[in-house]
């Protein structure tokens, strides 16, 4: 239905150019508007200062037309739409970012975890101002996501203002390799799991499967921390099929949009993998999109609490078109609720416990917590053990070392291990 609809829309256009001479429309007309758009591309063909190919001039009618829309509608190049393909299903190049047109402003949703754009400390609710010098205010978010990706090692410098900030800085970035692998996995002590989930891909729900199971192999699973924090989201089939892994029963989420066949209900498929352990969804103004499917599905079904701060609040769903000649629209087409009921559309989800993150001290970060013990001792006797827990206690040290630099996540493990099991509480 929506290519026959374009298809109409682009042949009507291509008529309506024939009888560019025609000035007798009445109001009843309902192709008045492309007549309109017909007289203006044939004026601008005549007498603008430069001759501009037509399928140049149509393109930027198109891509005004869709962002006039919403921040997330946009019309894609072969090129930027080859590229989207890429950030689910293949190797890319860039910096790492999630981001958006608000209120004519290139806005950061999120940095991704291990990138370039991360290390360099960019964060949600950033402003980009400029890419190379070119003021973002006159692009759309896909011009400036083509201008910011580009070959790795090649660099590319950022005028940023900083979220609250007043004073914009200047960040020179080394495009790389953006990694695709999305979950990581860390022991938290006494059967208790962090598992990072950076992104979506089309790989999120297999890899989340894996590092599950993998955990389950070391021994009793007693507590699940699901990290969404700073998650720009992707593809909604992914956010349904992570849900899923922890759910038995439930829906998981909604869409309504203007057509009918576009609304429907997503339902847990009673196929989970999880072992029904208490959990805690770690989340923040980063998270987004898909992450906020997640959150919100889990935490309305009663399966895991949230902590943190409220949700990125993008709770609009895009439907990405492909078109003949290669290239494709990624139109908005319905808002999606959680199993209550709620559109977070602008809105964001609000955590079960507010938690600000709270940026570790350099002192503190440094600081050698040296204490005197036993094993500090010269000449002191070797317990016969100390081989087989050398390996346990280094791995305590930095678990605690890397607790101690993050206190969301060191509130979700005193929570986790807390939390009543989940039978006792059904």
């Amino acid at each position: 239905m929506r290519k026959s609809f374009l298809v109409a829309l682009a042949l009507a256009v291509t008529l309506c150019a024939c009888e560019v001479g025609a000035t007798d429309a009445s109001p009843e007309n309902k192709y008045d508007s492309l007549k309109r758009f017909s007289q203006v591309l044939d004026l601008v063909e005549k007498y603008y200062v430069k001759e501009v190919p037509r399928k140049e001039v149509i393109d930027g009618a198109i891509k005004g037309m869709l962002q006039s829309l919403d921040p997330h509608s946009t019309f894609m190049s072969p090129d930027d739409f080859k590229r989207l393909q890429e950030t689910t299903a293949g190797e890319f190049f860039g910096i790492g970012i999630e981001m958006a047109m608000e209120n004519d402003q290139l806005v950061v949703i999120a940095p991704i975890e291990d990138t370039p754009a991360f290390k360099a400390g960019l964060k949600s609710g950033d402003i980009i101002l400029s890419v190379d010098g070119k003021p973002t205010m006159e692009m759309s978010s896909q011009e400036a996501a083509s201008m910011i990706r580009g070959a790795k090692g090649t660099p590319v410098e950022l005028n940023i203002l900083p979220k609250g900030g007043t004073s914009p800085r200047t960040v020179k970035l080394i495009r790389d390799a953006i990694p695709l692998v999305s979950v990581k996995e860390r022991s938290l002590g006494d059967g208790c799991y962090w598992l990072r989930l950076t992104r979506f891909s089309d790989r999120s729900t297999e890899e989340l499967n894996d590092a599950l199971k993998s955990i389950k192999e070391k021994g009793e699973v007693k507590g699940l921390i699901l990290d969404l924090r700073n998650n720009p989201g992707g593809p909604l089939e992914q956010a349904i099929n992570v849900s899923d892994l922890f759910l038995q029963d439930g829906v998981i989420v909604s869409i309504r949009g203007r057509q009918a066949g576009l609304n429907e209900e997503y339902k847990a498929t009673r196929e989970s993998t999880d072992t029904m352990v208490p959990m805690v969804i770690l989340v923040n103004a980063g998270s987004a999109s898909a992450a906020e499917i997640v959150a919100g599905a889990l935490r309305d079904n009663k399966r895991a609490v949230l902590v943190g701060e409220r949700t990125f609040g993008k709770g609009s769903v895009q439907n990405v078109i492909p078109m003949n000649d290669g290239s494709g629209l990624k139109l908005t087409v319905a808002f999606y609720y959680t199993p209550d009921g709620r559109s977070i559309q602008a809105e964001g989800i609000q955590p079960d416990f507010e938690i600000p993150f709270e940026t570790p001290q350099e002192n503190t970060k440094n600081q050698n917590w040296f204490q005197l013990r036993e094993q500090n001792l010269s000449r002191h006797l070797e317990n016969a053990n100390a081989k087989e827990n050398h390996e346990e206690k280094e791995e305590n040290a930095e678990t605690a070392q890397y607790l101690s630099m993050d206190n969301q996540l060191r509130i979700a493990v005193q929570l986790l291990k807390g939390l009543p099991r989940l039978h006792e509480i059904q």
